[in-house]
């Protein structure tokens, strides 16, 4: 890890569908400054996940995006202003939608939500491979 590279970044969203190329590509960027390379494609299907939700699921599309480096890989979070908590189901494969969360808890090591005194904040982790546990 680059010790002068600030290892948490946080992000300021309104959310709309037009906006989450944009924001995959920034998080790509992020995780590229961080040498974290190998989690890209992982981290911006995640991601995506939890913005959609924000979009399709919230009263306010106004949220909060926090990526942190760790020592294993990276945590990543969205924080809204809804209570709802999300539900990882199993998918029906031939619905349109709905299988979000349970991409989300296959591909993500770790996941889950916290309730926060404004909404709540999920969050999932992503080891890197070449690190030991």
């Amino acid at each position: 890890m680059a010790e002068n590279i600030p290892q948490r970044y946080e992000l300021r969203l309104h959310v709309h569908p037009q906006t989450l190329a944009e924001v995959r590509r920034a998080v790509g960027a992020r995780l590229r400054l961080w040498g974290r390379g190998e989690l890209i494609t992982a981290a911006g299907m995640c991601v995506t996940e939890l913005l959609s939700n924000v979009h399709k699921h919230t009263a306010s599309p106004e949220c909060v995006l926090t990526l942190e480096n760790l020592r294993y890989g990276i945590y990543a979070a969205v924080s809204d202003t809804e209570s709802a908590l999300p539900v990882a189901k199993e998918p029906d494969f031939l619905s349109e939608s709905g299988r979000g969360m349970f991409l989300l808890s296959k591909t993500a090591h770790e996941w889950g939500t916290d309730l926060t005194p404004t909404g709540k904040t999920v969050w999932f982790t992503l080891h890197a491979e070449a690190v030991e546990p």
